[in-house]
């Protein structure tokens, strides 16, 4: 690869791409029989949603994850969950990554400077770091930044805490709506989705679709 196109950062959304997020389990013991079992693939589709559209307001993790729990289960015609978001971030920390992640992380690693950009609080990437395998550079969450991807305002604190351009990073994600799309409003272009088939992948924002971090490490000269 040409030192001229060469990143001088790699960053990554972490929960969901290098973590494995399945938050199945612990949803269903939260309903505890109170969904019809017909109604679990709109539930899903309908929560996501909703933590999407919560984290459009800064509030701490977990009251992230109570607050569109309820509002959810509110849609479905089933009551409020007292502790919901504590089980739900529990469950989180508990995630483990992805098995095709820590060898080509490792790598990458160990010829660029990794940094994490994640939408949680500090105390779930102290945890979930470490199971990467690999060095990070910079380790950045909504908390420090006081905003959640996709809003402007995280993709700038990390803009300014590392004194960097847009032209700097190889951004990976696997999610269209919180990151990829802002990114390339705000001028980023060199935009990777690991696609684990989260989001639609629509045209016009000149993304580099893959399946594996080993494709992307292939593209770097590793």
């Amino acid at each position: 690869m040409a030192e001229t196109n060469r990143p001088k950062y790699i960053s990554f959304d972490i929960y969901g791409t290098l973590i494995n997020w399945d938050t199945d389990a612990v949803t269903r013991r939260l309903l505890d029989g109170r969904l019809p079992e017909e109604q679990w693939p709109a539930f899903k589709k309908v929560f996501r949603g909703y933590r999407f559209d919560a984290v459009l307001d800064y509030a701490p993790y977990e009251q992230i994850l109570q607050s569109s729990f309820d509002r959810v289960c509110n849609f479905f015609g089933i009551g409020p969950t007292p502790g919901a978001g504590a089980e739900l971030a529990d469950a989180v920390r508990g995630f483990g990554a992805h098995d095709d992640v820590p060898a080509p992380l490792k790598l990458m690693g160990e010829n660029f400077k990794l940094v994490a950009l994640s939408n949680a609080d500090d105390s779930f990437l102290e945890i979930s770091i470490p199971k990467l395998g690999a060095d990070f550079h910079a380790v950045l969450t909504a908390e420090q930044a006081k905003a959640y991807k996709p809003r402007y305002q995280a993709f700038e604190y990390m803009l300014n805490t590392l004194n960097a351009k847009p032209e700097d990073f190889l951004h990976i994600s696997s999610h269209t709506r919180y990151d990829m799309h802002p990114m390339h409003d705000m001028g980023f272009r060199n935009l990777w989705l690991l696609d684990r088939g989260y989001d639609p992948i629509g045209p016009g924002y000149d993304l580099n679709v893959v399946k594996s971090l080993d494709e992307i490490n292939k593209h770097l000269g590793l």
